[in-house]
């Protein structure tokens, strides 16, 4: 729990204990947050037995440590029993996809050649209307009713 408190940090948190409670109320007070540890302790292993009981037989082996991010991590990615960070990598790059689709795109283009647009009258995607005449060629025609 406190893995990272050194001795000078621990010698100071005990002087100052000392200073502000005093030598005749310090033994209590070490009681005191000894008793509300203790107490926060068996709340929590009495929570994490309910948890446990609400899961199910199937989760005997659930580990709350195991749900630490860096744990987690180690432990479904990092293991040889999974892809692994390269099979990962490999599922979510976008290169061979885009490859394939690329290569259809132009294995279509080939098949089909470039297509131009028809300067002819009477072809392409607009066509005159009869009894007139067709649009100069490479002028679009123009509606005067569209304006």
């Amino acid at each position: 729990m406190f893995s990272d408190v050194g001795v000078l940090e621990l010698a100071t948190l005990v002087v100052l204990a000392l200073v502000l409670y005093g030598p005749d109320k310090l033994p209590e007070a070490i009681r005191t947050v000894s008793a509300v540890i203790r107490k926060f302790r068996e709340f929590s292993e009495d929570a994490k037995r309910d948890v446990r009981d609400g899961l199910g037989p199937e989760f005997e082996d659930f580990e709350f440590e195991d749900l630490h991010p860096r744990t987690f991590v180690r432990k479904h990615l990092l293991d040889g029993d999974g892809a692994g960070l390269e099979g990962i990598r490999e599922a979510l790059d976008p290169r061979p996809e885009l490859k394939g689709v690329l290569d259809a795109v132009r294995d279509t283009a080939g098949a089909e050649g470039v297509r131009h647009s028809p300067a002819g009258p009477g072809e392409g995607p607009v066509s005159p209307r009869k009894g007139e005449d067709a649009p100069p060629a490479g002028r679009p025609p123009v509606d005067p009713d569209a304006t």
